[in-house]
């Protein structure tokens, strides 16, 4: 065991992405008592009313104030702390648009990476999960995002670099998430053909669905299927965004652990030896003497 428990932070755009990306990772390794602090970039002020119940009077008005209560909810249920690193959503401009002013996308990165140097500071993860340089899909949060954790990553255990934010800390792996590949979506449609159920995926197996969209080699594969309900549940409380009626849940999870019973990451940077594929974040740091 380690010396003192294992810390991992992820680092996300908005407030729902952490409910649909590597959720049942979280809740799996809170189940094994390490400590999980999720960090959203923005407040989601420009999203959108996604699920048709939530669309009445009074909701689109008072997002930002909704979206909070829906973080906090989801945080509970997934049992991870949760910090906001207070800067304002892009929105997703269409082509040719520019992006607003003031907004996270456009800050220079250093402001954007001070509030993550402190955060990393303060709570010292030795792992970091976060979107690669693409941001998963091509909103400027997303690739913002991907940005400051790197950023972070690096230079939170430099003395000598954003002074006044904490003691350093040096972080010692950095992971991207790997989430809704084409092999998985394939898998998933294919596997609810072979079992006589209907497949919502077909449409998004397509070429052009795909284009444009990272194809990550997954290095790090972990199991967490029994977790899958949790990262639902947390998926659900964010009611604006989320459809309970929609392709996401239609999938029974007892088919899913079947299928496809892991998320999966690729594995960015590493101060620790460690030997590809792994099954665990935190490889090369399990039995290990882990300060801090």
């Amino acid at each position: 065991m380690t010396a003192n428990p294992l810390r991992l932070m992820a680092v996300h755009a908005h407030p729902d992405d952490e409910s649909s990306k590597g959720a049942a990772t979280m809740a799996r390794y809170v189940a094994e008592g390490v400590d999980v602090l999720v960090c959203t970039c923005t407040g989601g002020e420009r999203g959108d009313i996604l699920n048709p119940a939530m669309d009445r009077p009074g909701v689109l008005e008072n997002i930002a104030e909704v979206r909070r209560k829906e973080m906090a909810e989801a945080a509970s249920i997934l049992g991870v702390g949760h910090r906001w690193l207070g800067f304002v959503d892009s929105g997703l401009p269409g082509e040719g648009e520019p992006l607003p002013e003031g907004c996270f996308a456009v800050q220079d990165l250093e402001v954007a990476s001070a509030p993550l140097v402190a955060a990393v500071r303060e709570f010292r993860p030795h792992v970091i999960i976060t979107y690669d340089e693409t941001g998963g899909y091509p909103h400027p949060d997303h690739i913002m995002t991907n940005k400051v954790a790197v950023e972070a990553f690096e230079a939170a255990g430099d003395p000598a670099r954003y002074p006044g934010t904490g003691e350093p800390w040096q972080p010692l792996k950095l992971y991207y998430m790997v989430s809704f590949s084409r092999e998985w979506f394939t898998a998933i449609h294919e596997g609810l053909l072979a079992r006589g159920l209907k497949s919502p995926l077909a449409e998004m197996i397509t070429e052009d669905w795909f284009e444009g969209m990272p194809q990550l080699t997954a290095t790090t594969r972990v199991t967490c299927g029994d977790h899958f309900g949790t990262r639902d549940r947390a998926m659900k409380a964010h009611a604006t965004q989320i459809d309970p009626e929609g392709p996401w849940f239609s999938t029974p999870n007892d088919v899913e652990r079947e299928i496809w019973p892991t998320e999966d990451y690729q594995l960015a940077r590493s101060h620790v030896e460690t030997e590809l594929p792994e099954t665990d974040l935190f490889a090369g740091l399990r039995g290990q003497t882990v300060t801090g």
